[in-house]
């Protein structure tokens, strides 16, 4: 059964002609080849009778088939066969053996030093034809399936040196973690592919007024890329036309209308964003479809959710809004469902509440929680590698 490669997207496969080099000391056996050959025209003869310059000559000519003759004085054809599959340019040239004799041990000797085929000399001209054609043929396939492979692999590596530069110019985007008296932050981004559809970031609305955001594209991949890298510098850049920053309901109903998924390729997100007062430590916030903001403040953690569909599935739709006070040394953690929804080893799936008592454990070295709740994710699964994106954000308020 046979296989076709198919080539890269404007790869142009090289043509090859058939190229013949016989390797015969008969010079006689030489001009009757020729004559067999002389009415094809798409077949380019070459003959030489000194054996040592046989492999030197296929260097220059890059037959694409070899005819050997066993019997010579000075080299036997045995070694230069072995010697034409022992040399890099020549390794995988079909080669068809020419012998006197129909003998079956040497046919095997032949084959076994490897020989493609075997002809009694001198043979058919229709016989030698088709044979030199089908190994010509066959090799040639060769050669154009090695060079789309080979121009498959340059594509894939361009392909994935672009996908990385892409990657980092999307890290680039987060934010730096702050350290401040007021606001300290640190996150975890970890995308599943090369390019993932998780974003998220905060900043100065005024001065007294501080945001945070976190979003989570459909699908993974360029496409969602490109979405959430819009939807994050639609909200960075403070770019919603006639929208107060401050009121999150009104952020989440803009970024809908804006993002309608008939518009972007059917790509829609869920995103929670919130907003700090800090003269008053009152946080509003507002979400769609995606999973609850958790406060960590007192005995209880408190799960700050507000119900909506993803940004972008309906035109014009309302979002709802909550508030809640924000004690002195609180702590907040945003987060995409890729960093719970797992499968342990044993099969179960995780609950959210089951992740809400992992964030609620200790943190063992100080200024190191985003990373051990991480570990423990990991730990759980069996696995370093999420099957989602994911994104964790913590903020010590």
């Amino acid at each position: 059964m046979s296989s076709t490669v198919t080539p890269p997207a404007g790869t142009q496969l090289s043509e090859h002609p058939i190229v013949v080099l016989l390797v015969d000391d008969q010079r006689i056996i030489g001009e009757a080849v020729k004559r067999m050959l002389q009415t094809e025209t798409d077949i380019d003869y070459h003959y030489t009778c000194n054996p040592a310059e046989a492999l030197v000559l296929a260097e220059q000519l890059k037959p694409t088939v070899i005819l050997q003759d066993l019997v010579m004085p000075e080299i036997d054809g045995i070694t230069l066969v072995k010697s034409f599959r022992a040399h890099a340019d020549t390794a995988g040239v079909p080669m068809i053996v020419l012998s006197s004799k129909e003998e079956p041990t040497t046919k095997a000797e032949a084959f076994a030093a490897g020989a493609n085929d075997y002809l009694v000399k001198l043979p058919d001209p229709v016989e030698l034809i088709a044979r030199i054609r089908y190994h010509s043929s066959a090799y040639i396939a060769l050669l154009q399936r090695n060079q789309a492979f080979k121009a498959l692999e340059a594509s894939q590596q361009a392909l994935a040196a672009e996908l990385a530069e892409a990657a980092d110019y999307v890290r680039s985007l987060l934010p730096a973690p702050l350290d401040q008296p007021e606001i300290r932050t640190a996150w975890a981004f970890l995308p599943c592919s090369s390019l993932g559809g998780d974003a998220f970031g905060y900043f100065t609305i005024d001065d007294d007024h501080f945001a945070v955001f976190l979003l989570d594209v459909c699908n993974h991949g360029v496409g969602s890329a490109l979405l959430s890298v819009s939807a994050m510098n639609a909200l960075m850049g403070r770019t919603l036309v006639g929208v107060d920053f401050r009121e999150p309901a009104r952020v989440m109903a803009a970024l809908n209308n804006v993002f309608l998924m008939e518009k972007h390729n059917n790509l829609y997100f869920t995103m929670w964003y919130g907003v700090l007062q800090k003269s008053t430590r009152i946080l509003r916030y507002s979400s769609g479809g995606h999973p609850p903001a958790v406060m960590l403040a007192g005995a209880e953690p408190e799960l700050l959710r507000c119900r909506a569909m993803p940004v972008g599935t309906l035109e014009d739709m309302d979002f709802e809004e909550g508030q809640t006070h924000v004690p002195p040394g609180a702590t907040l953690y945003v987060f995409s469902d890729g960093i719970y929804e797992i499968r342990t080893p044993d099969g179960g799936e995780m609950e959210l509440a089951e992740f809400v008592e992992i964030l609620r454990r200790p943190e063992r070295s100080p200024g190191q929680k985003v990373m051990e709740v991480l570990e423990t994710m990991r730990d759980l699964q069996g696995r370093s590698h999420f099957d989602d994106d994911v994104s964790l954000l913590e903020l010590r308020l």
